[in-house]
This record gives C-alpha cells, structure tokens and sequence, in this order.
C-alpha cells in the first residue's frame, strides 16, 4: 500500500471534503483512478486493508521470476524466454514478458556509477574484442579476435590477435599478458565468458566456474571474479580498451595478409603503453607501470604453461638481445629482425619462427634457458664488443660460451 496516497486522502475523509483526483495523482506521480480507489475505500472504511490485497494479489509472471530473471543473466532474449516459460505453463503475453525484462535491465544498467581507482598490484580485467572481419588487399575477408588485458592501477596493456577463443587460448595469451606485464596482480575480473563460468550470477544463484579454469586461477595465485549481467560498469578499464580497438578500422583494404594485422596490433599496444596519455589517469601507463610492477606476484612459468595448447602461431616481438620467449625460454633469430614482430608456431618438438611468411629459424624444443643457433650467436658477437677479435679468436669464443650455456 502506498502511504503517501493513504496519508493524502486520509485528510479529506477526516475533513469530509472530495479530493482534486487529478491534482493528488500529479502529486504522488500515480494515476488519478489509484487515488479515488484509496479515496473510495476510505471512505467505506476498508483503507487498511487495501494494501493487504494488494500484496496478496498473484500475477501471472510470479511463478516464473526465479526463470526469468535467471534466463537473463545468460543473456538470452525476452522472445526466447517467453517461448520457453510458455512450455512450462506460463499464459500471458510476450508482451508482458518483455517489459517485465526491459525494467530488470534498466533498473541494472542505469543504476549510478563511480569510477574506483585500484592500488598497485591489485588487480586486472580481461575481455576479447570478438569476430574483427578485416578485408585484406585481395578482397579476403578475415576473421580474428583480440585478446584484451589491461591492470588497474596502471593501465598497462596487452593485446593479442587469436583466431579462436578456446579456453586453452585463453590460457596461452593469460600466461603471455603475465609475462609481459612482469607478474599476476591479486585479483582478474573477467565477463561471463563459457571458458571461465559455468553459471553466471544472477539475483538467486552465485557464479560457478568452470572447474579447470579454477584450478588454473588457484596455480596462477590469483582470484578470479566474475562480472555483473548487463553491468559493464564493473569493467570499464577493459570496456573502454574494447572501443580503442576501433582504430583497426582503417586498416581495412590495406594489408596483404592476417600476419601483417598482427604486428599493426602490437604496434597499437606499444603506442597505448608507452606514448599515449591516459584519460583516466593523465600519465602513459608505463610511468605508473614502474610502481605496479614489484607489486605483482611471480608464478611458476612451466606449470602453467601446461594448460596451453601447443600447435597455434603465436606474434612476438624480437629483443634487443636477438631473442624471441617461448614458455620461459628464449630462442635466438638473425640480428636483423631485431625489433621486428615474429610469429612462432610450435609443432612436433619444434619451435619454427616466421617473419612476413617467410621461415627465419627453427629451434628443436628444450629445457634450456638461453638457445643459441651457432650462426646468430656469432652475428650478435660481431655487432657487439667482441667486433675487434679475429674470425678464429671469435669462433674458440662461441664454441667455449655455446658448451657453458648446454651445461647451464
């Protein structure tokens, strides 16, 4: 029972004069026929026990809300949920059904919001920009994904193109975002991605993982949390990294195949971390990436790096070094490449790295830190300070190194 409109006729009855229906209703923002039904029950002294009706009264959607509003945080449509709450026995109208799901969504997505600035190390968010179709210079139309992470404090990004988004993929790039990034915050925030939950949260169930995904989280040694249904607010750090992948647009027509997207990408990652500004905090994440970074923890490489798969390319960028990392190894390519991005595929115990499609180097797969092939490990001898030593000074030089890095 309403009591602003109990109270508002009740002073009429008492005073025995009629109400200005229309004017009580502007007032109480109802219709004017509510006010002269509490008038007129008030004046037959059943006012008290109008409310007690009105609570008492079943709709025809009452038996079926726990569905409905469950249905919903899956993301299913109100003509999808309407037809299966039909075979259940529901008799009202699509019509119902459907704004009965209008007024849950909004009363979820326009509920204010703040903007919560995280400490350093606490946490991170991760998403995909979905089915990017980009049309190559031949007309091809390609379709890829992009793996999106992004810290709290910092804003420091990854990104990386995919071409799936199989939960071993989202393994691969998980543990390639940690290594990048320099460790694994407390906490990850993720959507209600198939790879991750099993059941989204709604208002009467909690969020079940799915079971290998929590027990990669808990080798990982960080808590994962799953987002709100139809409440994107609560990632709005990687939300807005979503949009930013708009730019890619203009690439549309001028690229020769899928391999060269994905150094643009990279080179977008790069310019996002380490040039531009962010709106949010008017620093380059990079600066406040220096006060993040010793606040993550360190995680064991190898064990996870169990839960990826193995046979997909993979985009890196060479170190100065003249190295490429692959599972917590590195492995050496010629020192021209040196800045440039590579793909590696790994396939039947070997590592095989690529550059604009052409095969550069290819490592047998091993347990050593540092794999040098003989003829870069002297290249990068021969640009550096040993330039000076003669060529038979230079090989007994390689030769002893090349042992010490098989024994290490």
């Amino acid at each position: 029972m309403r009591k602003d409109i109990y109270e508002g006729v009740l002073l009429h009855i008492m005073s025995e004069t009629k109400p200005n229906y229309a004017a009580l209703a502007r007032q109480f923002n109802c219709d004017y026929r509510t006010v002269k039904r509490y008038y007129e029950a008030g004046i037959s002294k059943e006012l008290p026990s109008l409310g007690k009706r009105n609570q008492n009264k079943k709709t025809l959607i009452d038996d079926y809300e726990a569905i409905i509003i469950d249905k919903l945080s899956l993301g299913c449509s109100s003509t999808a949920i309407y037809h299966f709450i039909s075979k259940k026995g529901y008799s009202g109208s699509e019509r119902t059904i459907r704004r009965y799901c209008r007024n849950i969504r909004e009363d979820k997505i326009e509920k204010a919001t703040i903007r919560i600035e995280t400490t350093p190390g606490l946490s991170a968010q991760v998403d995909w920009k979905e089915d990017i179709k980009l049309v190559l210079k031949t007309g091809e139309v390609v379709t890829c994904n992009i793996f999106l992470y992004i810290l709290g404090y910092s804003r420091m990004k990854y990104l990386e193109v995919t071409f799936d988004r199989s939960q071993k993929t989202l393994f691969q790039c998980l543990n390639q975002a940690f290594y990048e990034t320099g460790g694994i915050p407390q906490e990850i925030w993720f959507d209600n991605m198939k790879t991750v939950v099993n059941r989204s949260k709604s208002q009467f169930t909690k969020v079940v993982f799915n079971e290998t995904f929590r027990q990669y989280s808990k080798d990982a040694g960080f808590k994962p949390i799953a987002c709100r249904p139809f409440r994107p607010q609560t990632k709005g750090k990687v939300e807005a990294l979503a949009r930013t992948m708009d730019r890619l647009k203009v690439y549309n027509y001028e690229l020769d195949d899928k391999f060269e997207f994905c150094s643009e990408v990279t080179l977008l990652m790069d310019q996002l971390n380490y040039e531009e500004i962010s709106q949010a905090t008017y620093e380059r994440p990079v600066d406040r990436w220096s006060i993040e970074k010793p606040k993550l923890k360190p995680y064991d490489y190898e064990q996870l790096s169990s839960y990826c798969t193995e046979d997909q390319l993979i985009l890196r960028k060479v170190s100065i070094e003249s190295m490429v990392q692959h599972k917590n190894k590195k492995y050496s390519v010629p020192i021209n490449y040196i800045g440039q991005n590579v793909l590696l595929e790994e396939d039947g115990g070997y590592l095989t790295i690529y550059h604009n499609g052409n095969l550069i180097r290819e490592h047998l797969i091993s347990e050593k830190r540092l794999n040098y092939e003989r003829e870069d490990y002297v290249q990068i001898l021969q640009s550096d300070v040993f330039k000076h030593l003669k060529d038979d000074e230079l090989e007994r030089f390689v030769d002893e190194n090349l042992k010490a890095y098989d024994e290490l």
